[in-house]
């Protein structure tokens, strides 16, 4: 199949100019901290700063697997950060957020795969920034049961691990990684906190079927994840995996359409849509089910 080379008009984004994206990003070179709105190449990074949205990247710029779709680079990381845990509480509360996503790189060189600086994270927004939630986005453990109860026992809003791929091209472009193990994180953080509703997202155009993602909503639900996010796979560079193609912003309506007869209670599915974006909005409809319509660019 051939690579679609040109973007269609609902893809096209701004360039990132406004002072609200300008202050952040100079606060966050100041603090020293990460995102991966920048590490990843999102294209919602002049929106999301301008609204004082991003999210925070602990655990260093150096990630320990190498997917075929992430620009977030590769190598061998160098130690751990211990005082990054207050930095990023200082910059939540300089913000004055009220809800605040943390990610990471995965870091198999560490014992609990990093999981213990999340927990810190978690508790030290919560002392600096008490009105402020916190989701986190964290990688697969290495299925480790005991990192996983760490990072829900430190209480955060949303608990989410990204599934990013059907299982037949899972590992095609995830080659560290493994489908069912990430089904296995989502059911066992359900089981170990009901009471925290579980996240995971999805990208489209990396070569499934329509009915591979179905397969996939269908097996995120039997594990007890209540919010989804659906998005077009970009390809940040001529080195990752390429593109096979653009999906229509009436199939994202289609599918976020189908999550909801499946159970979901809030499916952001657009082509922009990427896993942390109007995080909070999701949040809030894990109490209730609720659908909102996302378009091109992933607006509410």
């Amino acid at each position: 199949m051939v690579v679609a080379r040109r973007h269609p008009e609902w893809l096209k984004v701004k360039m990132p100019e406004g002072p609200n994206y300008l202050e952040l990003r100079a606060l966050l070179r100041q603090s020293g901290l990460h995102t991966v709105c920048e590490e990843a190449h999102c294209p919602n990074i002049g929106e999301c700063w301008e609204r004082r949205s991003a999210t925070f990247m602990i655990l260093g710029d150096l990630c320990t697997w190498r997917c075929h779709y992430c620009a977030v680079k590769t190598g061998r990381p160098l130690g751990l950060d211990l005082d990054e845990p207050e930095r990023l509480a200082q910059a939540v509360e300089r913000l004055n957020l009220r809800y605040c996503v943390i990610t990471s790189v995965t870091r198999d060189d560490l014992p609990d795969g990093g999981a213990g600086l999340f927990a810190q994270c978690i508790v030290k927004v919560r002392e600096r920034a008490p009105s402020c939630q916190v989701e986190v986005l964290i990688p697969d453990l290495t299925g480790r049961r005991d990192g996983l109860k760490t990072v829900l026992d430190a209480g955060p809003a949303v608990l989410n691990h990204n599934i990013e791929t059907a299982e037949r091209i899972f590992k095609q472009v995830r080659p560290k990684g493994d489908y069912r193990r990430s089904l296995e994180l989502l059911r066992r953080a359900a089981e170990i906190a009901p009471h925290i509703p579980t996240k995971s997202g999805m990208m489209v155009g990396l070569g499934e079927e329509t009915e591979e993602v179905l397969q996939t909503m269908r097996d995120l639900r039997s594990v007890g994840v209540r919010l989804l996010t659906v998005g077009q796979y970009l390809r940040p560079s001529p080195v990752h995996a390429p593109m096979q193609r653009h999906y229509h912003p009436d199939e994202f309506a289609a599918l976020r359409e189908e999550g909801m007869r499946m159970g979901f209670r809030h499916v952001a599915s657009g082509p922009l849509v990427r896993s942390s974006y109007h995080a909070e909005e999701q949040a809030m409809a894990a109490g209730g089910a609720v659908a909102l319509d996302i378009g091109p660019r992933g607006r509410v």
